[in-house]
């Protein structure tokens, strides 16, 4: 139930902390607001909400550092994040997928689409923080990370460990949007030197073995598991 979330909003512009507020507590959430990135962290801490929707573009500390400040905290590393913004520009969008980010949210958007929008991340939210530490089941597929073993529509794929982690690390949390470097960085190791080759050879077998559906390609940016 929606009475249950809470959801943070961060912007400099008062009006548009006002729209977002008022139509996110028609729908029964809870609503705190920031209009810096400070303040921001200082409620963050403090709230702990569920959700955290986050302009970019914010004088004196901006929403990527924001967003940095927050994934440094213990309590909140796994606190979804959406970036609010007006730029598509896509070096943007590549910093704040770098620091954290699960989403970006384009305005002026309209509050239906909105609505639709939090749900999602919400439901995303709730499916990443059940998955069982040794066990997932995502869309037919299942990873045991015990064994090292994926199964899909009852077929067991014994995949090399670079492949099985670069599935598990996706499957983590679906939806989520990972960048190369953070591949590169979680799967090989910041030590060792391997090109944007390397990943996209790997990502084409785990197609080849599980399906085109499952794994999306964000171009210019990264990669995500949905299902």
């Amino acid at each position: 139930m929606t009475m249950q979330h809470k959801i943070l909003l961060v912007d400099d512009e008062a009006d548009i902390l006002e729209f977002l507020s008022y139509n996110l507590k028609k729908e029964g959430y809870t609503v705190f607001t920031a209009n810096n990135g400070k303040e921001a962290v200082a409620i963050a801490k403090k709230e702990n909400p569920h959700l955290i929707i986050l302009d970019v573009m914010m004088p004196d500390m901006d929403g990527i550092e924001t967003c940095r400040e927050i994934r440094e905290l213990p309590g909140l590393k796994d606190v979804m994040i959406a970036f609010l913004t007006a730029r598509n520009e896509d070096y943007s969008q590549i910093a704040g997928f770098e620091v954290g980010a699960d989403d970006y949210i384009n305005k002026p958007i309209k509050p239906r689409v909105l609505i639709s929008r939090i749900k999602a991340l919400l439901r995303r939210s709730a499916s990443s923080t059940s998955i069982d530490t040794n066990k997932a089941e995502m869309g037919g597929i299942k990873i045991d990370r015990e064994r090292y073993l994926v199964m899909k529509d009852d077929v067991e794929y014994n995949l090399p460990k670079k492949e099985f982690e670069l599935l598990d690390l996706l499957a983590s949390k679906p939806g989520k949007v990972f960048t190369r470097e953070v591949i590169l960085d979680k799967v090989w190791g910041g030590d060792v030197v391997v090109g944007d080759r390397t990943i996209d050879v790997h990502i084409r077998k785990l197609r080849e073995k599980l399906g085109e559906d499952f794994i999306k390609t964000v171009k210019g940016i990264g990669y995500k598991f949905e299902f």
